[in-house]
């Protein structure tokens, strides 16, 4: 979520912009269809176990200021900041980070109600607490005691959620009741925690909860590691090799996994965190040969502009929203009525059928969001956290 330093190599910066700023555009769309009642297929989450492109989107966030920690921290250490001061930044973005999600969660900032039961856990909550914790970690230590923690990490969350009974169940293990998700020990967490700050749509667990955050933390710390991977002073074809040989080792080993902990985004499994990382790094691999290698570069632009601001993208995008789909309501047919749905029936829903007519006004969406980030690019306007 923050900007790369400058020390990294060029050509390695414009691969990453370029992979922020594609899930950034994938966030839009998956995020604002036309009708949540008509969607194709990979642009839903899984049901439950399992994956979709949908559920690569907040892993791939993730490991990505996972790499940009890394690079931006380097950077730092090689203008003079000290150790103090680069954990005090780390903590400020954490908690600014936290904060912007929290002020999603309020708006609009009117309505007591929501004040009163404001979901605490969320998507930038969870990016602000795994990034800073990730950070802090990877700070100490040898590479070799860092990837001890995250075994430790991965591990310790699988037997938790696997081998612990959980409360109120009956004396039943936590394997034995993955397959439902408010029996589960993390939505039994959720709930001692959080009790009525969690997610609307369920109300007694939330998908960013507090013990599945536990392996997100992992997510990042890969990233950090990939980081240190791409700014390593070997030859672009040697990193890339090793990127796209780790990626595939780690799709094959979360694949793997996925036998005995599925692959699950809700829960955030162990196999879910070695997977989605394993994925990213073969997407980045991929992009930089192509950028890079083949010298192909005409299409990176527009994706390059949706990576510049990817916090403005999010709380924007989360807020309009809200406004368009629940807030803002005008007189249509005599019945009062969003202005989302409104225009989704007055224009897209006439011309096309459900899905495609969904689809149309998610496009729509990502576009418009295209031109405001292109705007402030075009100003040199960027926020960073």
């Amino acid at each position: 979520m923050t900007s790369v330093a400058s020390e990294a190599p060029r050509e390695r910066l414009l691969a990453l912009d370029v992979f922020r700023g594609a899930t950034v555009a994938g966030m839009l769309l998956v995020n604002n269809p036309g009708t949540w009642g008509a969607i194709f297929p990979p642009l839903e989450h899984a049901a439950w176990n399992g994956w979709t492109p949908t559920d690569l989107i907040f892993p791939f966030f993730l490991f990505i200021a996972g790499i940009t920690t890394h690079l931006s921290l380097s950077g730092r250490r090689a203008r003079g900041a000290t150790e103090s001061d680069i954990q005090r930044q780390i903590i400020r973005r954490g908690v600014m980070i936290v904060g912007f999600g929290l002020m999603v969660g309020v708006f609009p900032f009117y309505d007591l109600a929501r004040w009163q039961h404001v979901r605490i856990p969320g998507v930038l909550q969870r990016i602000g607490v795994a990034y800073t914790l990730s950070a802090l970690i990877t700070m100490r230590g040898t590479l070799k005691q860092q990837v001890m923690v995250l075994v430790a990490l991965l591990y310790g969350y699988w037997f938790a959620m696997t081998l612990i009974p959980v409360p109120g169940e009956g004396g039943a293990i936590g394997a034995s009741l993955l397959d439902y998700a408010p029996r589960t020990l993390a939505a039994w967490t959720d709930r001692l925690l959080l009790n009525g700050h969690l997610w609307v749509s369920s109300k007694t667990w939330d998908p960013e909860g507090p013990l599945s955050t536990i392996p997100a933390i992992g997510t990042a710390m890969l990233g950090v590691f990939t980081g240190r991977w791409i700014a390593e002073k070997r030859p672009l074809e040697e990193r890339l090799n090793g990127l796209f040989a780790v990626g595939a080792l780690g799709m094959m080993v979360g694949l793997m996994w996925h036998w005995s902990f599925p692959i699950n985004k809700a829960l955030w499994t162990s196999s879910y965190v070695v997977f989605t990382a394993g994925m990213a790094c073969v997407i980045l691999a991929t992009i930089s040969w192509i950028i890079d290698v083949r010298r192909v570069t005409w299409w990176t632009p527009p994706l390059v502009i949706y990576g510049v601001n990817p916090i403005i993208a999010f709380v924007g995008s989360g807020m309009m929203a809200r406004l368009i789909y629940t807030l803002w309501k005008v007189d249509f047919h005599g019945k009062q009525t969003a202005v989302q749905s409104v225009v989704y029936q007055s224009i897209f829903q006439p011309w096309f059928e459900p899905r495609v007519a969904s689809l149309a006004f998610a496009l729509c969406f990502v576009l418009f969001w295209y031109g405001v980030l292109w705007a402030l690019w075009r100003k040199n306007i960027i926020f960073r956290v």
